[in-house]
């Protein structure tokens, strides 16, 4: 129960935490939108940049507070503000005659106090009574110069109570005002020697942090610290509310006078929901709220997917965050914020079919290895490979119908182009991974070792592999040309540079590496002696790598091993080792000794070879005299570190990429 109320007082104190950033970002929202009047003179324009750029200053300073200063800080501005409240109540109270007709206009005609006699006064003086005891609170002052400060605010209410005259009122509410204002100088001066250590000591903490852990690392802490997402976010759902709340007002308002319905047509409802969106993406700020919305619709989109297919990888996780990056660099590329109004509504809507398309290249990055794994390891249940099955059909018929949709309205241009082609990928890569699901499941309901699937594997998947990389190519043509004769931007330019490393060079590469592995894999296994027929039967063991009998053949490494080719040519496409001792495998001259050779256990036997056949004791537990030296122990118990195993024989560390599957190279 304790650590229940403790982990409840712990989020009360986040979502507080974050409530109180959100203002500071509204400033600064407001700063940079406010209109700017360069023609005001010199010395008026330097002004207003005084202003702006010390209103930014403080607001960022108070962003990136901690939460303790956070706190202290807004409880010294709920003071202050409760003092300024109190002293325009005053003034007001004092300045107009009719005090209840400037009353009732400011509370929008709702009749909340009664219009004259003693009960308009209590009532004041009770909402004065209030700020003086909460400004006196937050200021945390002593009793005596709190009984000052309360009786400082209620006096002015005491001079309209026994009706003073009105320009000896307001010389006592002015008086009060200063007082107060003096009291208020005083508090905060006190507290500047807080506010001194307060800033050198983020400072000293910042500077800190950047020696001992580098820039990147500071702005990951700042940014999970002050919980910025969470802060982008509620800043963008408040903006969008409150404008959707004066619109929805102004809009029955104006057909209440004009006598319509009260009730929203469809096309009010497009017209209101197509402000909101144009609203919501114009400036830089509200783009970033606009990309943290979307992360936390991706993330918890991206968690479903993963519950419903079953994966539990982790990597598969960060669709929160490709999601958001992508959007904030597609509206930068496109200088969405910049637009006109109803140009941004139709490049956002373009931008948004650009995200739709990469969040299911992701999902389909995100199914794939759980296809392999339910083919590969033979799983039959089929409410296991249902919901994966349902998953890559739907990437399958989203993008046809996408691709149907925007063909049908739209002419072609090169971001039709563009999406058109991204789906087309995707069916491609649906279509790739289908296949090899299905090449599995077929060696799974086999009883026999199939030794061509994995060269059925490497085709469809290298063919699906060359389509893309010719897409890679067709795209960066595409980008090229939109830079060139329709936007170019800097940041296209980067994008696009970027586009050509990893989609076209990379992927170049790793295919390139790949079939030379593989060639140089098969041209080591075609150097090695192959056993057939009674010689099997000669040895009485299983293949090392993958312990199963030989039915068919095995291959004979130089340092006497024996192991199904396939089983070896996965191998090989790591290292260029046996995986019993470790010895090289492949090598040059090719009058190697055939003599006779040890099986996995370290017994030996003899190749027949065209001549004739072995003699029986070649096939026993001892051999011939000249074989004496060589060596008889069992290879199964040499050991090898993690080091040393990647580095014995002077051969390269295990890659990753050629691991399971050697044709996952070309993936980005």
């Amino acid at each position: 129960m304790a650590s229940t109320h403790a982990r409840l007082g712990q989020q009360a104190l986040a979502v507080l935490d974050v409530a109180l950033r959100v203002p500071c970002v509204f400033i600064i929202d407001a700063i940079f939108n406010s209109y700017y009047d360069p023609g005001s003179g010199w010395a008026g324009t330097t002004g207003k940049v005084l202003v702006r750029v010390t209103g930014v200053l403080v607001s960022s300073m108070v962003l990136l507070l901690s939460q303790k200063a956070l706190f202290k800080f807004y409880t010294l501005f709920s003071a202050v503000l409760l003092g300024v409240t109190a002293v325009l109540i005053n003034y007001y109270a004092t300045s107009h005659i009719d005090f209840y007709s400037a009353y009732y206009k400011a509370a929008l005609g709702f009749r909340l106090l009664p219009r004259n006699g003693p009960t308009l006064w209590l009532g004041v003086a009770a909402v004065q009574l209030v700020f003086g005891v909460g400004y006196v609170f937050l200021l945390n002052l002593q009793s005596v110069f709190a009984a000052l400060v309360v009786l400082d605010i209620m006096i002015p209410l005491w001079g309209l109570m026994i009706e003073l005259p009105a320009d000896v009122r307001q010389t006592v509410a002015v008086f009060s005002g200063l007082a107060l204002a003096l009291n208020t100088a005083v508090c905060l001066a006190a507290r500047l020697k807080w506010f001194y250590y307060s800033c050198r000591y983020v400072y000293l903490l910042v500077r800190h942090m950047y020696r001992i852990y580098g820039l990147q690392l500071l702005l990951e802490d700042t940014w999970k610290r002050i919980r910025f997402p969470d802060v982008l976010r509620v800043f963008w759902l408040t903006r969008v509310t409150a404008q959707a709340l004066i619109l929805v007002y102004v809009v029955r308002a104006v057909r209440r006078e004009s006598g319509d319905d009260y009730l929203l047509s469809w096309d009010v409802f497009w017209d209101l929901t197509s402000n909101l969106i144009i609203s919501g993406c114009d400036s830089t700020l509200t783009v970033l709220g606009m990309s943290a919305v979307i992360s936390s619709v991706a993330h918890y989109l991206g968690l479903s997917i993963l519950a419903f297919i079953g994966s539990t990888e982790e990597e598969d996780k960060r669709l929160g965050f490709v999601a958001p990056v992508l959007f904030f660099i597609l509206a930068l590329q496109t200088g969405l914020s910049s637009l006109d109004p109803e140009e941004r509504l139709v490049r956002l809507s373009r931008n948004m079919c650009l995200l739709l398309t990469a969040i299911l290249h992701f999902v389909h990055g995100m199914t794939d290895p759980v296809l392999m794994s339910l083919s590969a390891s033979h799983v039959s249940s089929f409410r296991r490979h249902f919901p994966v099955l349902l998953v890559s059909a739907a990437l399958f018929v989203l993008p046809v119908v996408l691709s149907y949709a925007l063909w049908h309205h739209y002419a072609l241009n090169t971001w039709l182009f563009a999406v058109t082609a991204f789906c087309v990928e995707l069916c491609l890569k649906v279509v790739v991974s289908l296949t090899v699901y299905g090449l599995f499941m077929v060696d799974g309901f086999s009883n026999v070792l199939w030794e061509k699937l994995d060269d059925y594997v490497y085709y469809v998947r290298s063919t699906g592999n060359i389509i893309e990389f010719l897409f890679g190519v067709i795209m960066f043509g595409n980008g090229a040309y939109t830079m060139m004769f329709e936007s170019g931007s800097k940041i296209r330019a980067c994008m696009m540079c970027l586009h050509a490393y990893f989609n076209i060079y990379l992927q170049a590469k790793n295919g390139w590496k790949t079939f030379t592995n593989r060639r140089t894999a098969v041209k080591k296994i075609n150097s090695l002696p192959e056993m057939r027929g009674d010689q099997l039967t000669d040895i009485e063991d299983v293949c090392a790598i993958c312990y199963q009998e030989f039915a068919v053949s095995a291959r004979i490494t130089p340092c006497h091993h024996y192991f199904h080719a396939l089983c070896l040519r996965k191998w090989l496409y790591i290292q260029d080792t046996c995986p019993m001792c470790h010895q090289r495998v492949y090598v040059e001259d090719e009058s190697r000794d055939r003599a006779a050779f040890s099986n996995n256990n370290g017994g030996y036997a003899a190749p027949r070879d065209a001549a004739g056949a072995a003699p029986p004791a070649a096939a026993g537990g001892g051999g011939p005299g000249e074989l004496d030296n060589e060596l008889l122990e069992d290879n199964d118990s040499i050991e090898y570190d993690e080091d040393e195993w990647g580095t014995q024989n002077g051969s390269t560390p295990v890659e990753e990429d050629y691991i399971n599957d050697d044709t996952d190279s070309t993936e980005d």
